[in-house]
């Protein structure tokens, strides 16, 4: 039996809207007759079904980026409130109504490191962010950077990014807390 089949979706209800997120319930009876209520966040204020949950948007960028000559990788050293602490991760933020995810990438990157892309060089397909306890989907833009890093412009962020070659990111992956999708991209780039 497919676990598809095994769980079935009976309602969606929502439990707060908030300003950039809003929170649901969602509750399915398994194949035991049991009830599930799973706890989700979601970027859509106006979940009501499964093809909703399926989220067909993409709602931000992710931003890889190299240096021109392809030793370095960029990386934002971001505080991040939800964890009160420090974080290492790609640039990324929301697309922008009637933004392309290149025009998202291109605008994000310069608002939170004061750098312009040179090129594109690949667009990775759909991901869930945090698949756990969020429907949210992101698009990696991958390519090549350069110009002066200058501080984020928002008041709200707190950003400090920075070039590393492959050493110095193995170094920072055994000593600071990383994003895992970043965690991941790093760890394999810097053993190349």
């Amino acid at each position: 039996m497919n676990r598809g089949d095994y769980l079935k979706l009976e309602s969606i209800n929502k439990v707060h809207e908030g300003k950039f997120i809003t929170r649901y319930d969602i509750t399915y009876r398994t194949g035991n007759d049991n009830v599930k209520v799973y706890e989700m966040i979601s970027r859509n204020k106006d979940i009501s079904g499964k093809d909703e949950l399926k989220n067909n948007n993409v709602d931000a960028v992710v931003i890889i980026m190299h240096s021109k000559d392809g030793e370095k990788v960029l990386l934002n050293r971001e505080f991040r409130m939800a964890a009160d602490e420090w974080v290492y991760n790609f640039p990324a933020g929301l697309i922008e109504q009637g933004e392309t995810i290149e025009q998202a990438a291109v605008r994000e990157l310069k608002e939170e490191t004061g750098l312009d892309i040179v090129e594109i060089t690949d667009v990775i397909g759909e991901s869930y962010s945090a698949i756990g306890f969020s429907n949210e989907k992101n698009e990696c833009v991958v390519g090549v950077a350069e110009g002066i890093i200058c501080d984020s412009d928002s008041e709200y962020e707190e950003i400090k990014a920075a070039w590393y070659t492959k050493d110095e990111v193995r170094k920072l992956l055994k000593e600071n807390i990383f994003a895992a999708r970043s965690q991941a991209y790093c760890y394999l780039w810097s053993m190349n």
